[in-house]
């Protein structure tokens, strides 16, 4: 089992085993989406192209940013009877006069029992993708599970749902007061958004 443990590993797969004393054991082995084919959603973030799997989308929904409202640092949306958490993967609109009346485009996914929403800058449509792995030195963050390239030869990183749940309830934002944002910004786009927030000091 520590071969197969190290291959998973290796392909950002995990292992778990179930024992059952007079009955046996269940080994259920878990992989990311390799080279498989899955109908996906397109969205833009930051004028990048991600998708997600579509079965994973329970709704999209539009609204305004005068709708979200913040919790502790954290944003939610009152989408029909429930209080829907939001993710926002890319930066918070600036404040100004008009930022209340900013639309929004908001993805409702379900990970797991809980439902959230990512927030996203655009929609481009529903795509069939063939996903394949990226290795580690391709890419140094958990947040994607793969990639896929368009027939006009557009790059689509695909995101672990699972891994973005997960880095969104650790987040926590630097100054005091502030909301969770940015999720997929670069780490050059957040130096320069932290020195814009500071007058351009570091």
């Amino acid at each position: 089992m520590d071969v197969v443990q190290s291959v998973l590993h290796r392909l950002k797969g995990t292992v778990h085993i179930e024992t059952h004393p007079g009955q046996g054991t269940a080994f259920r082995l878990k992989l990311p989406l390799t080279l498989a084919i899955i109908k996906a959603l397109l969205f833009r973030v930051e004028q990048r192209l991600y998708a997600i799997p579509l079965n994973a989308v329970v709704e999209i929904a539009r609204t305004r940013q005068s709708e979200v409202h913040q919790v502790d640092h954290y944003e939610v949306l009152q989408l029909r009877n429930q209080v829907l958490p939001l993710v926002r993967l890319g930066r918070a609109p600036a404040e100004g006069p008009d930022r209340g009346a900013s639309k929004l485009f908001v993805l409702v996914i379900s990970v797991g029992e809980r439902k959230f929403g990512l927030i996203v800058d655009g929609l481009e449509g529903e795509e069939e993708l063939v996903i394949k792995a990226l290795d580690d030195q391709a890419v140094s963050t958990d947040l994607v599970s793969g990639a896929s390239i368009l027939g006009n030869g557009r790059v689509v990183l695909i995101l672990n749902l699972s891994a973005v749940v997960e880095h969104f309830a650790r987040a926590r934002p630097a100054v005091t007061g502030e909301v969770s944002s940015g999720l997929l910004l670069s780490h050059a786009d957040r130096t320069r958004l932290n020195r814009a927030a500071t007058g351009g000091h570091a």
